[in-house]
């Protein structure tokens, strides 16, 4: 699938606005799914879900692909046209209320895959981190924990890669993982009850997460 070279493009922007319409996206992104199916997934109301279905269609982001008779009606599926590719250019350069809802969007099935996965022992793994890390940047540093924070993913995939040719071979079990790291800049800082700015490093742990 080609990516959206052109973030100005109005009928991403307005795609975009909506956190539940870039999650819809980012799930057809995966699969072709219809409307009761991507309801399912994200639990929502399927008439919130077919509304901004429609509206994606009519932007063109997103394609019928196939029909499906179910119970007397028909189902309808469908798959991404294109994915907005978002550099770091296009991000600078979108809306507040477009970079709210992506950051919205991404949150959202966040915090429930997390909570999901605690309660199912999740983090019960020896490897298993948790952590948080406050850290005091000026513009230069900045641009360099977001370029460690870029090779780290593709170091990560460059594993993932190494790890299906051996799951290939019998060697060992498949295991799903999810990392999550985040950076972003703080709200301002809390007091102590004595006055004192309350910030640096936190590592915190949750069962047997270790942090490293």
């Amino acid at each position: 699938m080609k990516p959206f070279a052109d973030l100005s493009d109005q009928r991403v922007v307005k795609a975009l606005a909506h956190p539940l319409r870039v999650q819809i996206l980012g799930l057809l992104e995966q699969q072709a799914a219809s409307p009761s199916e991507l309801a399912a997934e994200l639990r929502v109301p399927l008439g919130n879900v077919s509304y901004h279905v429609r509206q994606l269609q009519s932007f063109g982001l997103i394609r019928l692909v196939r029909t499906t008779p179910r119970r007397g009606s028909i189902e309808h599926h469908y798959e991404l046209v294109a994915r907005p590719d978002i550099t770091d250019q296009a991000w600078d350069g979108l809306p507040d209320i477009v970079k709210h809802a992506m950051v919205g969007a991404a949150l959202a099935p966040l915090g429930r895959l997390v909570n999901d996965a605690a309660a199912a022992g999740g983090f019960s793994r020896r490897e298993a981190h948790l952590s948080r890390t406050g850290l005091t940047l000026d513009d230069e540093g900045w641009s360099e924990v977001s370029d460690i924070l870029v090779g780290m993913f593709e170091r990560l995939s460059a594993i993932e890669q190494d790890s299906i040719e051996r799951l290939a071979h019998g060697e060992s079990e498949p295991s799903n993982s999810t990392v999550v790291l985040m950076h972003f800049e703080s709200p301002p800082v809390a007091q102590s009850h004595n006055g004192a700015e309350q910030h640096g490093a936190v590592v915190s742990s949750a069962a047997a997460a270790t942090a490293r």
